[in-house]
């Protein structure tokens, strides 16, 4: 099943403050038209960034999809090319296991950065990213992956997780 959620009540007071209208408010990914490849991600709040700034920004929004299957997030162009403001990674790769693994719900975050010189502002409700769901393939002599995620962003990259079978083994 490929679909958008909501990330609990729980998490959003943790990630990003104890207020259940705002909450309320959150508007999962939608496509503008009917051939649209992106699903369209909104602000769920205000947000200011200086010039050469970093933010990190969230969405209040998890996502499902099938194990064969990978979500792209890339900047709108109306945010890109006209406003000079671009995701700090360039493009979010979001894998199906990052939805409800064992310490994370799989709260998408997105982390813009001005490249501009001008202060820029967004205002709630403002379109400012996009997904693109798309299946990927894998080689055909890959050995057997075991190591399953545990965590969030990043997570993959931390010698507990990266490496599982090791420590297993380390630990015996």
């Amino acid at each position: 099943m490929r679909k958008f959620e909501k990330i609990s009540f729980e998490q959003f007071k943790k990630d990003v403050r104890d207020d259940l209208a705002l909450y309320n408010d959150l508007i999962t990914p939608k496509r503008s038209t009917k051939y649209s490849a992106g699903y369209d991600f909104v602000l769920i709040d205000d947000i200011k960034i200086e010039p050469n700034e970093v933010v990190k920004i969230p969405t209040g929004i998890k996502v499902c999809m099938n194990n064969d299957e990978v979500l792209f997030i890339m900047v709108r162009s109306s945010i890109g090319f006209k406003q000079n403001v671009r995701i700090t990674n360039q493009v979010v790769v979001t894998d199906s296991d990052y939805y409800n693994n064992h310490t994370n719900e799989g709260h998408l975050y997105i982390s813009l950065q001005n490249h501009s010189l001008e202060t820029k502002m967004f205002k709630k409700g403002e379109k400012f990213v996009q997904g693109v769901f798309t299946k990927y393939l894998t080689t055909d002599d890959e050995e057997e992956i075991e190591n399953e995620r545990i965590g969030g962003i990043g997570s993959t990259n931390k010698e507990e997780t990266k490496w599982k079978k090791n420590i297993i083994y380390q630990q015996l």
